[in-house]
């Protein structure tokens, strides 16, 4: 769908949120097979129900953040582009807090249109979720929005608007939960930020990236994105990796040919924070002459598990060890099918630089796959029968561009019902011939009986992924493809708490 008919869509979702809340308005809500519910009957995402599960949340000191999203120059590395950034800084600063503060972000908006913040992986109050017209009124420009909740749970998370295109330009950062009884014995880390770039490359940007996709029509070279890439392909994804050309992949906001580096000793244990910001782009991820120690996906932990390369889809976050050798060595992401890449450096002694193009052995190793990870006890599940399955069939084509579940697009008056306590699967049915991560918000679920903890998992085409969470978080949630692209073409679908 278009941007005009998503916002008013949107605008749809918001007064059901109203209904649920006040119970004055009678309008009905759909699921996917058309069948009509009372909007009153879901939890409000300012309801007493979320008052209540913030409360249990028992939330601690108060950590005050100001953020300015605004339009101005960014150099990437000797390449200045002017896009959308927080504070005019690339990626956005790190937020940092110690599990169970309290997070109270100021987001001042002077961008040229409404914006949010989405706090990405957090199982977070639901009225601070960041869902414009859904969950907060949108900020409009000259405006200003106060985000406060508890930050329960340590890892690596971060955070983006959700609105639009928005994500694709320059308006993303880490988000930092820091555990006050760390497990893990580390000397130091280093957050890794990886993206797709074409913001203000050659008069792009993403808003008419997606009107080409959408018309499937020849411009500026770009004709259906990827698919002019020479071969956008990935056996790894399953086929194609990516409907989009970008011209540029950034490690902490920086060219392969600036890259941005670490400096330690020989020695050091080093704890890695991965985070994956692109909009169309999985990144194959290895240190050259190391091997890499998993221990967290998605901000949840996981037994260890050695590997030389890591797969991270849009959304998703690793977290690994390493012990550093002597000299300078490239920490390389392969933009997974496009022939290109991201570089960082690590330097721990003497050395020249390596060229941009490098692509250590690494990449081509052990590589670590869902089916290799366990949760820690600490963080599994309980083995617990479902008490609710829903089918979710990821559905569309590049060349109509109409992706959406159940062949539908997004309608924020269709929800899936859940209640709380109940134990949920999700069959995540992909019809396509593309791969999609997709994200739930408000929760981590689980792969498998001992499978990882996560809030964002790739779907290959063709493939059915069960994923199970507990209904714990009541609210109004989102449930979409983080490839940006895909979702605002529609492959948004929510998932609502019943009173």
């Amino acid at each position: 769908m278009n941007a005009i008919n998503r916002r008013t869509l949107l605008r749809g979702g918001l007064a059901i949120a109203a209904a649920a809340g006040t119970g004055v308005l009678t309008a009905c809500t759909g699921d996917r097979r058309g069948q009509r519910q009372p909007a009153d009957s879901f939890v409000a995402p300012d309801g007493e129900e979320v008052r209540t599960a913030e409360t249990r949340r028992n939330p601690g000191t108060i950590r005050d953040v100001r953020l300015t999203a605004l339009t101005g120059p960014v150099d990437l590395g000797g390449l200045t582009t002017t896009t959308w950034s927080y504070d005019g800084v690339l990626p956005g600063r790190p937020i940092r807090v110690t599990a169970g503060e309290v997070v109270r972000a100021t987001l001042a908006n002077q961008l040229p249109t409404h914006t949010t913040i989405h706090w990405h992986g957090l199982a977070l109050r639901n009225d601070a979720d960041g869902v414009p017209d859904l969950t907060q009124p949108p900020i409009p420009t000259s405006g200003e929005h106060v985000y406060q909740f508890t930050a329960a749970h340590p890892g690596t998370y971060w955070f983006h608007p959700h609105a639009g295109l928005q994500l694709d330009r320059g308006l993303y950062a880490p988000l930092i939960v820091e555990d006050p009884r760390e497990p893990l014995a580390y000397d130091d880390e280093w957050i890794v930020v990886l993206d797709d770039w074409l913001d203000g490359i050659d008069g792009r940007d993403p808003d008419r990236e997606f009107k080409q996709l959408r018309a499937g029509m020849m411009g500026n070279g770009h004709q259906m994105g990827g698919h002019q890439m020479g071969g956008s392909s990935s056996r790894l994804l399953g086929g194609d990796a990516g409907d989009v050309s970008y011209p540029h992949f950034l490690l902490n906001g920086r060219l392969p040919a600036a890259p941005v580096a670490y400096r330690g000793r020989p020695g050091t244990r080093l704890r890695l924070r991965i985070i994956n910001a692109g909009g169309d782009t999985a990144f194959r991820v290895a240190l050259a002459g190391h091997s890499m120690q998993v221990t967290h996906t998605d901000g949840f932990p996981v037994q260890p598990v050695d590997t030389d390369a890591l797969l991270v889809g849009m959304g998703e976050r690793y977290d690994v060890l390493v012990t550093l050798a002597d000299g300078v060595f490239p920490l390389v992401a392969l933009a997974e099918g496009k022939n290109a890449t991201a570089l960082g450096l690590v330097r721990t002694g003497s050395g020249g630089t390596p060229p941009a193009s490098i692509r250590p052995r690494e990449l081509n190793g052990r590589l670590v796959s869902y089916r290799d990870l366990v949760a820690t006890e600490a963080v599994r599940l309980p083995d617990r029968a479902p008490d609710r399955t829903i089918d979710l069939r990821l559905t569309g084509s590049m060349m109509r561009y109409d992706w959406g579940f159940n062949d539908l697009s997004f309608d924020p008056g269709r929800i899936e019902p859940v209640r709380s306590g109940e134990r949920v699967q999700i069959n995540l049915v992909n019809t396509t011939e593309m791969w999609h991560p997709v994200h739930l918000h408000g929760h981590t679920f689980a792969l498998g009986e001992t499978g990882p903890r996560k809030d964002t998992a790739v779907v290959l085409p063709r493939q059915t992924l069960p994923i199970s969470f507990d209904a714990d978080n009541p609210g109004l949630w989102m449930v979409h493809c983080h490839n940006i692209y895909h979702a605002e073409a529609g492959m948004m679908t929510l998932l609502g708490y019943q009173r």
